[in-house]
This record gives structure tokens, C-alpha cells and sequence, in this order.
């Protein structure tokens, strides 16, 4: 097949280079993206298209997986070139966003599929989650071509809106709870009793300051992503009945860590220096 991917991130090119280690085409567009993108696409084999309608021509399937503010804006260019292939949506949305973008693509032509990754990028032996949910032969083509692959493929017998409910459900307990971890360390250091609280971790919960640090730096680079899944969860939940709030603070946790923006050398105290 010959695939769009659309934008290779971290995540992103990862999928692409587990698609063209199945055999197939995976196209990307270089028009207006970073150098790291360029180096990533480059060295995962990829095929440059100089604009979306070169790239859109003559393709079976569309991967999006771009930050989450950006979800829809990617779903209405394919959209208004006239992309009448197989649409997947894999990126952390929530499920009204998630439906917002099918019927965004649908219009335009396309066949939507809702897709929820969950796990770290595949590289390096990682095994990440992919769930799909949609109409049963459009979601049964692209479990077909990532094939035996370094992921694994779920496919839920669901509406468009499953996958991502599935990803919002997880990351909301994965990203929401470090953030919460985060902002009690930085309400320990406001108050002076950083060496009590670590006192209390140690005695009762010991495996947590270890988690604490592994958060700050995990973290810090890529909390600028983090925001806005934040607010997406934050929306799900609501659209349940549950509260939002929990997910709205975390939204605010890492907004703060803006500036540490690719910063893998930032750590916890580089964290909580910018919380306080």
C-alpha cells in the first residue's frame, strides 16, 4: 500500500517504520516541518512529497498522529484535497474530538478509523497498543498492514470513538497521576517540608521518590504535548458525567514545564523550579 503518514513525530515515525518494514510505501510531507522531522523521515525510509495533494495522490491510507490541538486541522486538509482512502486517527483525542474528525474526513470522502496508541514509541523492543475501532473492514485493512509487526493490534468491535476512549481512559491515569505526583513535591518544597514528605515516601511508600525522579525526567521534555491531551481527557471525562477538574489542573501542571520543550538533560529540580 501506499501510506501518508502525517507528521513524523517520535510516535508517528515509529508506525511509519513498522509499515515499511511490512512491505509497504509510507510518504510524508516535508513542506513546513522541523529538521528533526526531515531526519527522522530520512532515516526510516520514507518517501518525500513536496506539498499534501502530491503526497494524497494516488494513496490507499492516511496515518495522522500529530499533537493533539492539531488533530482536526490535519483532518480538514486531507478533507479538502479530496482524500477518498482509508483515514486513521491516531491521535490522543478525545471521543467527541475523535468523532468530530471522522465526520470531518467523511465529508471529504474518505473512510474514517478511530485509532488509540498506547505505550511508548516502537523502537528498541517496545511494544506499544494500537486499538481500532470503526467499520469492521476498513479497521480489518489496517490491522492488515501493520501485519506482524512490533505493535500490537487491537480491534475493538466499536463505533468510531472506542479507540479513543481507550487511550483517554489510560493516559488519564498515567499522565494525570504523574502530574498530580509533581505537584505535590512542589507543594512540599513551598512549604519547607521536602525532607518530612521524603521521610513519609521512604517509611511507607518507598518505591515512590524513584518514580518521582523517573516522572521529572520523563516528563520535562514533552510536557508541552502533554497539555493538550490533558484538556482532551479532561473533556471526556465530562462528557461521562465526571469531573473535569482533575485533568484541567494537570493541563495547568504541565503547561508550567513549557520551556523545558526537548530538554532531556532537565531534571527534578528544573521541574519544580518552574511549578513554584
Amino acid at each position: 500500500m501506499i501510506i501518508v503518514l502525517l507528521h513524523p513525530g517520535a510516535m508517528g515515525s515509529s508506525l511509519g517504520a513498522a509499515l515499511v518494514a511490512n512491505g509497504h510505501t509510507v510518504r510524508w510531507v516535508g513542506e513546513g516541518r522541523s529538521a528533526a522531522s526531515r531526519a527522522r523521515a530520512e532515516a526510516d525510509a520514507f518517501t518525500e512529497a513536496s506539498d499534501l495533494r502530491s503526497g494524497l495522490d494516488g494513496a490507499e491510507m492516511v496515518l495522522s498522529v500529530c499533537p493533539p490541538e492539531f488533530a482536526l486541522q490535519v483532518g480538514v486538509g486531507v478533507a479538502a484535497a479530496g482524500f477518498r482512502g482509508i483515514y486513521v486517527d491516531a491521535n490522543a483525542i478525545s471521543p467527541e474530538s475523535g468523532r468530530t474528525v471522522a465526520a470531518t474526513v467523511a465529508e471529504g470522502g474518505a473512510t474514517p478509523v478511530d485509532a488509540g496508541i498506547v505505550g511508548p514509541p516502537a523502537r528498541g523492543g517496545a511494544r506499544p497498543l494500537l486499538y481500532l475501532s470503526g467499520p469492521q473492514l476498513p479497521v480489518a485493512t489496517v490491522a492488515e498492514a501493520f501485519g506482524d509487526s512490533w505493535l500490537e493490534i487491537v480491534s475493538l468491535d466499536a463505533p468510531v470513538g472506542a479507540a479513543s476512549a481507550t487511550k483517554m481512559a489510560f493516559a488519564a491515569w498515567t499522565k494525570g497521576s504523574a502530574a498530580l505526583l509533581l505537584a505535590v513535591r512542589a507543594l512540599a518544597e513551598s512549604e519547607g517540608v521536602t525532607e518530612g514528605l521524603d521521610h513519609a515516601w521512604a517509611t511507607l511508600i518507598p518505591d515512590l521518590h524513584e518514580r518521582l525522579t523517573r516522572t521529572a525526567a520523563g516528563s520535562a521534555p514533552k510536557a508541552w504535548r502533554f497539555r493538550a491531551e490533558m484538556t482532551e481527557i479532561a473533556a471526556t471525562f465530562s462528557s461521562a458525567g465526571l469531573p473535569a477538574g482533575f485533568h484541567e489542573a494537570a493541563a495547568e501542571i504541565y503547561g508550567r514545564l513549557d520551556d523545558l520543550r526537548g530538554r532531556d538533560d532537565a531534571g527534578l529540580d528544573d521541574v519544580i523550579t518552574r511549578l513554584t
